[in-house]
């Protein structure tokens, strides 16, 4: 087989395969890449050796690591990772219909494997959901973290079970009714492990980001860095038959260039999904609150398909705590006038001022030319429960009752829902930072930089969790005893509820924006709002309410706690820290 790698800055390139080394000789016509002719099979180790180099590297674009990102590459042969029977058609769920679920293989199981989790889809279909949302599976160093901190972005993390593990994991979705989304990281790579500084200009100095020198997507060599991230890209797309990528933080994305690396990457994954006449999208994390990130191409925007509105979380979650600290400030003060802002405008910051940044942000969405579905919304994510000093949920503090009342509004509200593992039954079990850094310099770095980081915010050192401590990831692990258990299993059966709803009820899902109608009570703490013929109506106070709904004629759908149908005047009582659903 013909093994290649772009190393522009050697002089010598060699390939070490098995206990066989093979001089590489210069492409010559393509810059600074260099190709061998060698007898290779699936598994068979191989790596690079550079100039005077007598350890060798392992492949750039390796699919495989069995060893770990300081190990030998492996190759992988996609034909052999095929099952005997053909393989089940990917779900043809469009986004606007899409209910997505994001989990981390690690500690979705007690086991922390692909296989394991694929024993548990199951209880996803029971849920209703349409989509898995995976956080990062590319290869990083030791055996358990929260996967952005990869080094390897073609390869798949061994201990979750490599790439046949993602191989069986995928088909096991898609066989029972389920696309899978997987989290990539483009902004940044890990420190420990990450060898394509010797191999080639992957970085520049140019930018710098909070993770050190920025990937180079703009300075000399950065064309083939861009081809670099959009194959890996495309890879998992086409080799495993992934429906659709999250991408990390594409603000931190440094690129001056008049056609941004988005825009190519939006343009490549359209073609496929022509080519291969499957739905795939591309959803972004982005903290500009920019349309203009989900803005099709021809209309001047990046053109991807949807992002996170962190804004919707923010102004929610303010609305159910009370808290005001770091970037909740700006929602504290009228937290159900920001939830009804982000409902009916997307974005709370849209060109106001922001005191957490110190300055205006934000820019306006164009509601009737913008659908919802552009936009997801949820109440917990990894980094909303992860990066608080304890992981604590939402279920540490809130009651049932309010954990209803979160729910219902992410899943009937106008945005593509998203839930994070554990939710739906209010896991017992906090999802805090863990490490696994065999780097001892680094593992204290991290800890003691954890620890820096809450100290500002009045936590004593030995109150947060060490996240090198094996204990920190154990307690994150669902318990999956919980949701056959009392209070759990009645959040569980409202979950099941409300997806059900948003499945049968098409106002549910309708993209129209400028059609979504809010009220609320910010002294009462209720809020009410129309999608079509559908009321909602959600209490956040212990005391009951009564709201006028403003006509009759409906009635109820389903109520966290027992509720009379609205009487002849469209008034309805809502007993307290409740949430009903109302349709004709």
């Amino acid at each position: 087989m013909q093994f290649e790698v772009w190393a522009p800055l050697t002089g010598r390139v060699a390939l070490r395969l098995d206990d066989a080394t093979y001089d590489m000789t210069r492409d010559p016509s393509r810059d600074g890449w260099w190709t061998v002719e060698a007898p290779a099979g699936d598994g068979s180790r191989y790596g690079f050796l550079l100039d005077a180099e007598s350890v060798p590297r392992p492949d750039p674009r390796g699919r495989r690591l069995p060893d770990g990102p300081d190990g030998f590459s492996a190759v992988v042969d996609f034909s052999a990772l095929a099952a005997p029977a053909p393989a089940p058609p990917p779900p043809r769920t469009r986004l606007q219909d899409a209910v997505l679920y994001e989990l981390h293989v690690g500690t979705f199981t007690p086991e922390g494997t692909f296989d394991a989790a694929a024993d548990r889809l199951g209880h996803l279909t029971d849920l209703g959901v349409t989509h898995v949302e995976l956080m990062p599976v590319c290869s990083f160093p030791g055996r358990h973290g929260w996967g952005y901190d990869g080094v390897a972005p073609w390869s798949v993390h061994e201990p979750y079970g490599g790439p046949a593990g993602l191989a069986r994991f995928t088909r096991a979705a898609h066989a029972a009714g389920l696309g899978v989304v997987l989290d990539v990281v483009h902004n940044h790579l890990g420190p420990s492990g990450n060898h394509l500084p010797a191999f080639g200009p992957y970085f520049t100095d140019t930018h710098h980001t909070p993770w050190g020198a920025a990937v180079n997507l703009d300075a000399p060599g950065s064309d083939e860095v861009r081809a670099y991230l959009l194959g890996s890209a495309l890879a998992w797309l086409r080799d495993y038959g992934i429906d659709g990528l999250r991408l990390d933080a594409v603000h931190a994305l440094a690129d001056g260039r008049a056609l941004t690396f988005l825009e190519e990457l939006g343009a490549a994954v359209d073609e496929l999904a022509v080519d291969t006449g499957r739905p795939l999208f591309l959803i972004a994390e982005s903290d500009r609150c920019d349309p203009r990130t989900v803005t099709p191409r021809a209309d001047g925007g990046l053109g991807l398909h949807a992002q996170w509105n962190d804004d919707f979380h923010h102004a929610l979650h303010c609305a159910l705590t009370g808290e005001s600290q770091a970037y909740y400030g700006d929602f504290a003060g009228a937290p159900l006038a920001a939830l009804a802002k982000t409902m009916t405008r997307v974005f709370f910051h849209d060109g106001t001022w922001s005191s957490f940044r110190g300055r205006t942000h934000g820019r306006p969405v164009e509601r009737r030319r913008t659908p919802a579905h552009r936009f997801l919304g949820y109440t917990q994510t990894h980094d909303q429960i992860g990066n608080r000093a304890l992981g604590d949920r939402l279920s540490a503090s809130l009651s049932p009752g309010l954990l209803a009342c979160a729910a219902t509004v992410a899943l009937t509200g106008p945005f593509v829902p998203m839930l994070f593992m554990g939710e739906e039954w209010g896991a017992g079990t906090p999802w805090q930072y863990f490490t696994d850094h065999p780097d001892p310099e680094l593992a204290e770095a991290v800890r003691a930089g954890r620890r820096r980081e809450f100290a500002a915010h009045g936590w004593k050192a030995e109150e947060i969790p060490d996240p090198q401590d094996p204990a920190t990831r154990d307690r994150s692990r669902l318990d999956w005893a919980e949701p056959g258990q009392g209070a759990h299993a009645r959040l569980l059966a409202w979950y099941r509820t409300l997806v059900a709803l948003r499945r049968t009820h098409p106002d549910l899902r309708d993209p129209d924006l400028a059609s979504v109608r809010v009220a609320y009570d910010e002294e009462r703490r209720w809020l009410t709002f129309r999608r079509g013929d559908v009321r909602v109506t959600v209490n956040l106070s212990p005391e009951p309410v009564t709201i006028a709904l403003g006509r009759n004629g409906v009635r109820v759908l389903a109520a966290w706690e027992p509720v009379e149908h609205p009487g002849p005047d469209g008034r309805i009582h809502v007993p307290g820290e409740s949430a009903v659903v109302l349709g004709p």
